[in-house]
């Protein structure tokens, strides 16, 4: 059965982001169309689904690795910084966003915490990953079995 490694990043962020938002499980806090996601950007986020791909992207981050906490996240999500002139240097990414990420990633169940400390994935989180992963394995194989038909 294919799981989350065997499917490229994109496409399985991308699929799971629009699960996570035709559900409606996942809580969206009020103030995503006015933040910032890190203290070296300028703008909020232009894409009104940037809190879904956010989660989807960390959901995936924490199926990889055992044990994530928001430090990593913030690491992860951070980029450079723009200093004028002076060569620009990485910046980690808002902690609050990240934080509320894992909260409502947890609140819904993909997500538990971990005795060593940090998140881990949880059973039904695994599982729902998985089926995900599995749907676009099963998506692209028609797709090549119709273009082999059409030829």
């Amino acid at each position: 059965m294919p799981g989350v490694r065997d499917v490229a990043p994109e496409a399985f962020i991308q699929a799971y982001s629009s699960h996570l938002k035709r559900s409606g499980k996942l809580e969206v806090p009020t103030w995503v169309d006015i933040v910032k996601t890190a203290p070296s950007k300028e703008l909020a986020p232009y894409s009104q689904d940037w809190y879904y791909i956010r989660a989807a992207a960390v959901a995936r981050h924490i199926y990889l690795r055992k044990h994530v906490g928001v430090g990593a996240l913030r690491k992860l999500h951070g980029g450079a910084i723009n200093r004028g002139n002076r060569p620009s240097h990485h910046a980690d990414a808002s902690g609050s966003v990240e934080r509320k990420i894992l909260q409502s990633l947890e609140k819904i169940g993909v997500l538990e915490k971990d005795p060593r400390g940090g998140r881990r994935i949880s059973q039904d989180g695994q599982r729902d990953l998985d089926r995900i992963a599995s749907a676009i394995v099963e998506a692209a194989r028609e797709d090549e079995e119709e273009e082999e038909d059409d030829e």
